[in-house]
C-alpha cells in the first residue's frame, strides 16, 4: 500500500478547472451505473488521489483536496494518501461529511462541478440545495475532467462477450421477468422504466458478461415500456446465440444512444397526452444518474423509485436457492482443501509462502470444481497486522509472508454458474494470545446468534444488526462495517436492497423468504490482528409455537460449508447450546463435503479434526 505522488495530477486537474471556471470539482467512486465495483477505466477517484478502496469520495479545490471514506478503509487510506490530501473519516464525531466539507468551500459564489453521469439525481439535488444556501452553484460538467488528465495511460474500455444465462440456472425466463415488470408499470401508471444498474439488466434479460472484474455484468442500459423492450450495448459483444435468445421482442441499440433516445421517448409521451390531464412519468431507480434524469426532462417527468427489478432479483426462486446450496458445498470443499494444504505447508513442510501465494493456490483449487467461472472479488489473504485492514488486497512484491505464529484471515468468494459465494474464515496455526481467542469467540457467538434468530415477517436487517454485536458490545468492543449484505445469483457479490447493519436503507426493506445474505461480524486491532467470520444464509419461513399478530415467522438456513477454527475458540465463553449448534454445523459440513476428499488423506484428516465434537 504505497503512497502515490498526486502533485502533478492535481496540478493538471486544477488547470482544467480554471479553464472551465470551476472552483471545486467532485470525483465519486462510482461509474455511470453507480456500480460499487468498477472497470479499471472508471477508477477516476483512485487515479486522482491514490486510494484504492472501493468506497470513497474525492473533492478538489484550487488550494486543497479531501477524501471521505468509511471505517472499513481508515487504515488503508492513511497508508495510501499523500500529503496533498485531507482524510475525512466518516462516522467519527466532529468529522464533516463530504457534502458539508464541499459546501464550506463555496462562499462568494463559487462553482462546484461534477460529471452528471456519475452522481445520482437525488444526490445532485440535495447537494445543489446545500451549495445554493452557502451562496455557490452546483453545475453539471459534460466532460469528465479526470478523464482528460488521465487520457495518456487510462485503461481501455472493456468490451467482453455477453453470454446467455440459461433457465436451468436462472429458474425463470426473461420473457416472464419482462411481463412481471410490465405489471408493475401498469400498477404505477408509468410509461416505461429506464434501467441503469448493470446487474439488474443482466438479471432481467438472463445474460451475463465480464466487463467489470469479478462481476458478471456488461456495460448497458435498458428501456422497458408496456409494449417494447430495448437493450443499449455494444452490439459487437452479442453473439448470434445471444441475439436469438433476446428475440425480436427486444430491440438492440448502441450504448451511447441512450440519452438521445430517452429524451425523444419522454417528449413523445408528453405530446401524446396533449396539454391537459395528468402527464404520465417514466420510472428510474433512485440510483439512476443525474444525466439520465436530465435527459428525461427532470423531476416533473420522472418518478425515482426503489427498483422493482432490484426487489424481484433479491428474492431468489427455488432454482436459484438450490444452486446456492450446491455451489456453497463445492466452494466449502475448496476452502477446506486450501486450509489443510496451507497448514501443512507452513507447519510440516516449513515452506515460505506470501499472501498472494495463498490466494493463488485457493483460486487454483476452486478452478477444479464444477461450474466454476471465476472469483467474485479479490481474495483477502492477510496475515497478522494486515488482517486488521478490513478490505486488504495483497499484491505480489508488496505483501507479507504468511506467519504461522499469527492470525490468518481469508475472505474469498467465487462465481459459479449456479450461484455466488463469499466466505470468511480466521485461523491460527500456532499459539493464539488470550485476547485473540477471546475476540474470536465473541465474534463467533455473534455469528451464531444472528444465524439462529427467529423474527416476524416485516423485520429489517437494521433491527437484527445488534444481535451480532451484542457480545462484543458487552466488552466495550465493536467493528466498523455492516454485518450482512445481499448476494446475487451468479451476479454481484454485494446486492441490494437488503442488508444487515446501521445504514438507513437497511431499515427500509424487510427481509423476505428467498433473500440470500451474509452474516459477518468481526473485530480488528490496527497494527495487531483482525478477525472476521462470514457465513452465507438464506431467509426461510420457520415454525414457532405461537404466531403473534398472525404473522409468519422467518429465520435463516445456513449454506456455507467449511469449519470454524477450533484453535481460536475459548470454550469457557461458549454455552452448551452454542457448542451443540457448532457440533451440528460441523457434522453437516463433514457429511456434505467429505466426499470430495476420498483420495486426499491430508484434507480428510484436517476436516475430521476441525469438525470433531466439542
Amino acid at each position: 500500500m504505497e503512497k502515490v505522488n498526486t502533485t502533478e495530477r492535481l496540478a493538471e486537474l486544477r488547470k482544467l478547472m480554471k479553464e472551465r471556471q470551476v472552483d471545486v470539482y467532485m470525483v465519486p467512486s462510482e461509474d455511470s451505473h453507480q456500480s460499487e465495483y468498477i472497470a479499471p477505466c472508471d477508477g477516476r477517484r483512485e487515479f486522482i488521489c491514490g486510494f484504492s478502496g472501493s468506497a470513497g469520495y474525492a473533492v478538489i479545490t484550487h488550494e486543497k483536496a479531501a477524501l471521505s471514506t468509511d471505517g472499513r478503509y481508515f487504515n488503508q487510506a492513511e497508508k495510501q494518501l499523500d500529503s496533498n490530501w485531507e482524510l475525512l473519516k466518516q462516522g467519527l464525531q466532529d468529522v464533516p461529511t463530504i457534502s458539508e466539507w464541499t459546501a464550506d468551500q463555496v462562499e462568494g459564489g463559487k462553482v462546484v462541478g461534477v460529471d452528471p453521469t456519475v452522481v445520482t439525481a437525488a444526490d445532485a439535488r440535495k447537494l445543489a440545495d446545500k451549495i445554493k444556501k452557502k451562496g455557490g452553484e452546483y453545475r453539471a460538467i459534460d466532460e469528465n475532467l479526470v478523464d482528460l488528465v488521465w487520457e495518456k495511460n487510462r485503461p481501455a474500455r472493456p468490451s467482453e462477450p455477453v453470454r446467455v444465462h440459461p433457465v436451468e440456472f436462472s429458474g425463470k425466463s426473461s420473457q416472464d421477468k419482462l411481463e412481471d415488470l410490465r405489471k408493475e408499470l401498469e400498477k404505477r401508471k408509468s410509461v416505461g422504466f429506464v434501467v441503469s444498474m448493470l446487474d439488474e439488466i443482466a438479471w432481467l434479460y438472463n445474460l451475463r458478461g465480464n466487463d467489470i472484474p469479478y462481476n458478471p455484468v456488461f456495460f448497458s442500459y435498458a428501456v422497458v415500456t408496456p409494449k417494447t423492450a430495448s437493450l443499449y450495448t455494444d452490439e459487437s459483444k452479442l453473439s448470434q446465440e445471444v441475439k436469438d435468445h433476446l428475440g425480436e421482442s427486444v430491440t438492440i441499440r448502441p450504448y451511447a444512444a441512450i440519452f438521445d433516445d430517452v429524451a425523444a421517448l419522454s417528449a413523445e409521451s408528453q405530446s401524446a397526452n396533449g396539454e391537459s390531464g395528468e402527464k404520465p412519468k417514466f420510472l428510474t431507480s433512485t440510483r439512476a444518474s443525474w444525466a439520465l434524469n436530465l435527459a428525461l426532462g427532470g423531476p416533473e417527468r420522472v418518478d425515482e423509485v426503489r427498483s422493482p427489478i432490484g426487489d424481484a432479483k433479491a428474492i431468489k426462486n427455488e432454482t436459484e436457492l438450490e444452486g446456492m446450496r450446491q455451489c456453497h458445498i463445492r466452494d466449502g470443499a475448496a476452502l477446506t482443501e486450501y486450509f489443510a494444504w496451507l497448514e501443512d505447508q507452513l507447519l510440516n513442510k516449513g515452506v515460505t509462502l506470501d499472501e498472494v501465494d495463498g490466494a493463488d493456490k485457493l483460486e487454483a483449487i476452486r478452478k477444479k470444481h464444477e461450474r466454476f467461472v471465476g472469483l467474485s472479488f479479490d481474495t483477502i489473504s492477510s496475515t497478522g497486522p494486515n488482517a486488521a485492514v478490513i478490505h486488504y488486497k495483497p499484491e505480489k512484491g508488496a505483501c507479507s509472508i504468511i506467519d504461522p505464529k499469527a492470525i490468518y484471515l481469508c475472505d474469498s468468494g467465487a462465481q459459479y454458474l449456479d450461484g455466488t459465494t463469499d466466505t470468511t474464515r480466521t485461523l491460527h496455526f500456532g499459539e493464539p494470545t488470550e485476547m485473540e481467542k477471546k475476540a474470536y469467540t465473541l465474534v463467533l457467538k455473534g455469528n451464531i446468534a444472528l444465524e439462529r434468530v427467529k423474527f416476524p415477517k416485516g423485520t429489517t436487517g437494521y433491527a437484527l444488526d445488534a444481535l451480532a454485536r451484542q457480545f462484543l458490545w458487552a466488552e466495550g468492543l465493536d467493528y466498523r462495517h455492516g454485518t450482512g449484505h445481499g448476494v446475487g445469483s451468479f451476479l454481484n457479490v454485494h446486492e441490494g436492497p437488503i442488508g444487515i447493519g446501521t445504514r438507513v436503507q437497511y431499515s427500509e426493506v424487510s427481509l423476505s423468504v428467498g433473500n440470500v445474505i451474509s452474516d459477518e461480524p468481526g473485530y480488528y486491532e490496527d497494527g495487531n490482528f483482525g478477525i472476521r467470520i462470514e457465513n452465507m444464509v438464506m431467509v426461510k419461513e420457520v415454525e414457532t409455537k405461537h404466531k403473534f399478530g398472525e404473522k409468519p415467522y422467518l429465520g435463516f438456513e445456513r449454506v456455507t460449508m467449511t469449519p470454524h477454527c477450533r484453535n481460536l475458540v475459548d470454550h469457557s465463553l461458549l454455552t452448551e447450546d452454542e457448542k451443540n449448534f457448532i457440533n451440528e454445523y460441523h457434522k453437516e459440513v463433514f457429511e456434505k463435503t467429505s466426499k470430495f476428499f476420498k483420495d486426499d488423506a491430508l484434507t480428510t484428516a484436517w476436516l475430521k479434526r476441525e469438525t470433531a465434537p466439542y
